[in-house]
This record gives C-alpha cells, structure tokens and sequence, in this order.
C-alpha cells in the first residue's frame, strides 16, 4: 500500500462521509435526478416547468434554468432543488404549506441573505445544502424549528466571521461543512452544545488558529477536515476530547511544530494528512499511539512534501516509519531538506540505514 503517486484530493473524494442514514451527502440528489430519468412517473413538461418526481414517499422537486420557480409547492413535497438561479434573496414564505419537507438544495445561486422565517414551516428538514452562495452571514433565529436537521452545507460562500448563536437551534446536527469561506477565526464555544456532529469540515478558510476549546464537549467527531487553512501550530489538547476521530486532515497549511502527545488518545484514527506543511521536526514520542494495532491508520497516512531534516532529532520519526511504510502515501515525495549528506533523499531510504 505504497500508495506513489496517490492526490490527497482523491483520497479525500474517496473516504467515506457521513450524512442522513449513513447516506452520502448528495447520493439522495444523484438518485433523484435517476430516478427522473428512468421513472415513468416523472414528468417533464415545458422548458418553463420544474422536473417533477411523485412517489409513495412524497413529491421531489428539481428547479433549474430555464425553468420557473414555482409560487406553490405541493402538501407532500419531500425534496426541492432550486439550484444555478443567481437568485439574491428567497421569498420568506417560499416554503409555506410543504411541512414534510426534508431536503432543501439552494446551491449555486447569489444568495446574500436568507430570512429567519424561512425555515419555520418546514420542521422536518433533514439537509440543507447552501454551496457556492454569497452568504456573509447568518441571522439568529434561522434555525429555531430546525432540530431535526442534520446536515448543514455552507461550503464556497464568503463567511467571514462566525457566531455560535447563528446556529442555535440546531440539536440533531451530525455534518456541518464550512470549507472554502474566508474565516479567519473562530468564536469560542461555538460547537459546545452539538452532541451528534460526527463530520466538520473546516477546509479551505484561513484559520491561523484555533479556539482551545473547539472540540471540546459532547461532539462525538469522526470526521475533521482543517486542510488548505494558515495553521502554524497544533497544540496538545486540542485533539484529546476527540478519542473517536478516524479521519484528520491537516495537509496544506503551514504547521511548523506539533505539541507532544497532540496525537494521545487517537486510537481510532483511520486516516492521517500532514502533507505540504513546514515541518523540519516533531517530538520524541508523537507517534507513539499511532499505529499500535490493526486498525489504527489502516486507511494510510501522507507526511509529504515537508522540509524534514533527517538528523538525531528524526530518529524517533524515521524508526516509526519502517513499521508503518506500508500504510504510508506519497513515498517518494517524503525526503529530506537536510543535512546536506541525506538532502533529497527519501525518508524511508534514511529509515532503513538508521540503526
């Protein structure tokens, strides 16, 4: 399992996330648009109408250019996609009258703002998908009748700044992605009441730091993305109320030191990316709790591309690889930057030469 030549970007694509009845986040939209294309049921009419599917289980509702969006939604509407419009602003009773109403898919429209009221009639929505907008904010109280919403997608928007009480009201929350925005901080307690988050996605802002407590309380991760952000550091405790995380992204940024023991307790931990970072060295010890059984990184880890300077201070490092070199990617990528008798060597080739 080498795994030469292998992107982060795919393996990010590939591993498994979570969402709705363990679902993917947008497998009910690919069977839906299907489902459209091989049911007699669903109904295609004028280039002005919206593509229709009726079932058992409800009416799903696909809204695209040049298609009008309808004033009036069916009682039994389960699904509404209303998607590639570069709407501004939604209409506040848009969704008055569909209270079954479960998957709400906004994406790819010029969304500035959305209503407090909107989401009031439809108390069983279940995904929210708000990609690729123009959301600079949220206001508080949006959420209030969402509690059975576990699935919030504000990926590619402009959020600057985040505040905890946007996102009150939200118990059941399980996937909260808020990758590719333009935040620069954290508030502090902003997931503290989220006891059911199990993917956060935090990819693709520019975070330098992170709130001490961010993870602490009753999250339950096994999902956290922080690639593509400014991080310098990663402190010791911010990883530890986490025993059960299985996938962590930290490739792309520019961590130049890890704390010791910033990796106790994760023994779980399927999935490692250290990639394209600063690292020259980490502390004695770092590893210790990786890779001690079976499971643990069974899914590979990357340290590629980092100015690794392969002396005394690596040796910890460089033994733990040659028991580990068959989860580890990007082998050849991963050399030393010094001293100048090993510069540009592989790291597992120094690896196997150590005593």
């Amino acid at each position: 399992v080498g795994g030469q030549g292998r992107s982060w970007e795919r393996r990010r694509k590939q591993l498994p996330q979570s969402s709705p009845g363990g679902v993917q986040p947008y497998l009910s939209r690919t069977l839906f648009l299907l489902l459209l294309a091989v049911s007699a049921w669903g109904v295609t009419l004028s280039p002005k109408d919206c593509q229709v599917f009726h079932s058992e289980n409800g009416t799903s509702i696909s809204c695209q250019p040049p298609a009008e969006i309808p004033s009036h939604l069916p009682a039994d509407t389960v699904y509404l996609a209303v998607e590639f419009f570069n709407l501004t602003h939604l209409p506040a009773d848009i969704l008055q009258g569909a209270s079954k109403l479960q998957e709400l898919h906004l994406s790819t429209n010029g969304l500035e703002d959305l209503s407090p009221e909107l989401l009031q009639p439809v108390p069983q929505l279940r995904v929210l998908d708000l990609t690729r907008n123009a959301l600079t904010r949220l206001l508080p109280g949006l959420f209030q009748t969402s509690a059975a919403l576990n699935t919030l997608v504000l990926k590619e928007n402009q959020l600057e700044v985040l505040e905890a009480s946007w996102l009150h009201g939200l118990k059941a929350l399980g996937h909260l992605d808020l990758s590719g925005n333009r935040l620069r901080k954290l508030p502090p307690g902003l997931l503290a009441n989220f006891t059911l988050l199990r993917t956060l996605d935090l990819g693709e802002n520019q975070l330098e730091t992170l709130p001490p407590d961010l993870l602490r309380g009753p999250l339950q991760l096994e999902r956290l993305h922080l690639e593509g952000n400014r991080l310098q550091v990663l402190e010791k405790d911010l990883l530890v109320p986490q025993p059960d995380l299985r996938y962590l992204f930290l490739n792309c940024n520019k961590l130049a030191r890890v704390a010791a023991g910033a990796f106790q307790g994760l023994r779980q931990l399927d999935m490692l990316d250290l990639s394209n970072n600063s690292l020259a060295s980490v502390p004695e010890g770092l590893w210790a709790s990786l890779g001690q059984s079976n499971r643990d990184l069974r899914d590979g880890f990357d340290i590629s591309r980092n100015p690794w300077i392969c002396d005394r201070k690596l040796s910890d490092l460089l033994r733990w690889l040659k028991a580990q070199q068959d989860k580890m990617f990007s082998q050849g990528d991963t050399r030393c930057a010094g001293p100048e008798a090993v510069k540009g060597q592989p790291l597992l080739a120094v690896a196997q030469l150590a005593q």
